[in-house]
């Protein structure tokens, strides 16, 4: 996430961090490259001025205390003001209202307001114990409308059953009298969207909000659109009363403008990220721990709640049991943990959370091919017997084309596999002597993804 702007600014405060005391022309020069780092990540022009302003004043009157060096000064500043510029302090789903709680989802076509209602409607169920009923007006594109289907059925939730042959104001009359007679605590509401702006879309959503009257009313937009995204939530919110944003594929934008943007330009605060494309790649948006990971602090408090949310207890303190001896850390074990890590949004999701100098190897994770090994991983080991994962080092050439035959890979495969579990094998015994900081960057090529 952010990785290109990340890299630049990490950059000027190394500047700076050589500098004895801030100066108008070290600020200046600084400022300079913090200048071309937001124009290159696509952040609005008006919002990059506004920004320099901003830190370079702070900068400049800046009392800075003997025991604070010009780069721990700029960090903060720079931080502060990223910070402020995506809206300072969290801004929470509002439902506290008498059900059921109506959330309209509006943006473009293609932005991923489907995937984001089911994601949306996921953490609401499994976090704040709700009853959501999911329901598409999309009657343009039926494919939209048997898509949510799809996902509300993964997901045990229920979907209303609208269709292409219905009228959008139809539905939504339809939906209010079905969710009170059921009971519902939550109606998420998936609207129709173009290819661009015009006035039809624009009246029918107005003639929709008018109906439902609801509590919600977010705009979902594609994060890699940059400028464009902003551009386009303006003019929505110059339409619609809207309450909040949702930027999606966050994960696939190196760029991060809009994310810098579109809070300043719209008034409007982004209430969750879209960081993969899985049912559970929505988090919500806190902005003091974006800027935390744009200067390479990590967000280690959201990598805490993920554990928290997706981790067995049990399993992970018999785990850290083994761990701390340093002994009977088996192929079970193993295959545990990467359960554990697929839970929490696999390798690329963590890695991303982790402060850049511990996690140094973190840029060279390919999520995508990390997945597939974890994958991998499981099959394989699933494909052994009970004693073979006690006591891997029974397993020769015949087990090896048995379990390779059995999990349908390759015999290499079980190789690289076993050669893995020995390496994390000595990366257990050296955690139970202290050396994190050893072990993380031991960990490269012994994890999934990471090489």
């Amino acid at each position: 996430m952010l990785e290109n702007l990340t890299d630049k600014l990490q950059s000027v405060v190394k500047t700076i961090r050589g500098q004895a005391r801030f100066t108008e022309e070290n600020i200046s020069d600084a400022m300079r490259e913090v200048r071309i780092a937001l124009i290159e990540a696509d952040v609005a022009i008006p919002v990059v001025k506004y920004f320099i302003d901003k830190v370079k004043e702070k900068a400049l009157g800046a009392d800075v205390l003997k025991s604070v060096s010009p780069g721990q000064a700029i960090i903060k500043i720079v931080q502060d003001e990223l910070t402020s510029l995506m809206g300072s302090d969290n801004a929470e789903l509002n439902i506290a209202t008498k059900p059921p709680a109506i959330i309209l989802m509006a943006g473009l076509q293609g932005s991923g307001k489907t995937t984001t209602a089911a994601k949306l409607a996921k953490i609401l169920k499994e976090e704040k114990k709700k009853k959501v009923l999911l329901v598409s007006a999309d009657v343009y594109r039926p494919a939209a409308i048997e898509q949510l289907k799809t996902l509300a059925d993964s997901l045990e939730i229920e979907c209303f059953d609208s269709t292409a042959k219905d009228k959008p104001k139809n539905i939504a009359s339809s939906v209010l009298t079905y969710a009170k007679k059921h009971y519902f605590d939550v109606i998420i509401f998936d609207t129709a969207g173009r290819l661009g702006i015009d006035e039809l879309m624009m009246k029918e959503i107005k003639e929709l909000h008018k109906i439902l009257n609801p509590v919600e009313t977010l705009f979902v937009v594609d994060a890699m659109q940059g400028q464009d995204a902003v551009n386009t939530a303006k003019a929505f919110g110059d339409t619609l009363p809207l309450t909040g944003i949702v930027l999606t594929k966050l994960d696939g934008d190196s760029r991060g403008g809009a994310a810098l943007s579109v809070r300043h330009v719209t008034g409007k605060p982004i209430k969750y990220i879209g960081v993969s494309e899985k049912v559970s790649g929505l988090e919500v948006f806190y902005p003091d721990r974006i800027s935390s990971r744009i200067l390479g602090m990590g967000d280690i408090v959201g990598l805490v709640e993920e554990a928290q949310k997706n981790v067995d207890i049990k399993e992970a303190e018999k785990i850290a049991d083994k761990v701390k001896s340093g002994k009977n850390f088996d192929l079970d074990d193993f295959k545990n943990q990467i359960g554990q890590m697929k839970k929490m949004g696999g390798v690329g999701a963590m890695m991303d959370k982790l402060p850049s100098q511990l996690a140094g190897s973190a840029s060279k994770i390919d999520p995508e091919q990390g997945d597939k090994s974890m994958m991998q991983i499981e099959a394989i080991i699933n494909s052994m017997t009970k004693l073979e994962k006690t006591k891997p080092e029974i397993i020769k050439a015949k087990r090896k084309i048995r379990i390779a035959n059995g999990s349908g890979v390759k015999v290499q495969d079980v190789n690289r596999l076993l050669k893995q579990f020995e390496e994390m094998q000595k990366m257990m015994k050296m955690f139970s002597k202290g050396g994190i900081g050893k072990m993380m960057r031991g960990l490269a090529g012994k994890i999934p993804g990471m090489n």
